[in-house]
């Protein structure tokens, strides 16, 4: 499957065969092994990506740092309307989780915060995967403006939706002294 943008109101949801997610910069994919095949006896980058403990994580991948959607392993998807990464966990319809997702921004506490520099396009695909299968498995490539951003994570649970959400913020830029 090809990388594509998505909007808000059909996103592409990238699953995984049971570990976590990795947003990797675009140019830094490339040292991006995954499992290896002897895996489990060498568990590879797919083994640090999945010592990340909680929602989120940043680790390094060559001269960058990427980050780790941890905890559960659920089908996720980016939101660019509020720069927004959600993983299903459950939810009867896209249309219940995107609803309650975007009202959840405003009103679940977040539980988790980290820093997280972005020079480039980042990568959302299966932490499993290599460098070399991005390009014929499920991924998704985000286009955010470089700068530092704030990352949230918030696990949301309601009667009818369960998702974490990860939002990045973008922090304003220090003025330059003279």
């Amino acid at each position: 499957m090809n990388a594509k943008q998505v909007d808000d109101e059909d996103p592409l949801w990238v699953t995984t065969l049971g570990g976590p997610h990795i947003v990797v910069p675009e140019s830094a994919c490339r040292y991006w092994n995954g499992s290896p095949k002897n895996y489990p006896d060498d568990e590879g980058d797919y083994g640090r990506a999945c010592e990340v403990s909680g929602y989120i994580g940043l680790i390094d991948v060559g001269p960058d740092k990427a980050l780790v959607l941890g905890d559960h392993p659920s089908d996720t998807t980016f939101l660019p309307g509020s720069n927004l990464f959600v993983s299903w966990i459950a939810a009867d319809s896209t249309a219940d989780i995107l609803k309650t997702t975007a009202e959840a921004v405003g009103s679940f506490p977040w539980e988790e915060e980290l820093t997280w520099d972005i020079r480039e396009s980042v990568i959302l695909f299966d932490s499993v995967r290599s460098h070399q299968h991005i390009t014929t498995e499920e991924h998704l490539r985000v286009d955010l403006p470089p700068g530092r951003y704030t990352v949230r994570a918030a696990h949301v649970q309601t009667e009818a939706v369960e998702a974490v959400i990860v939002q990045l913020v973008q922090q304003p830029r220090s003025p330059i002294s003279t």
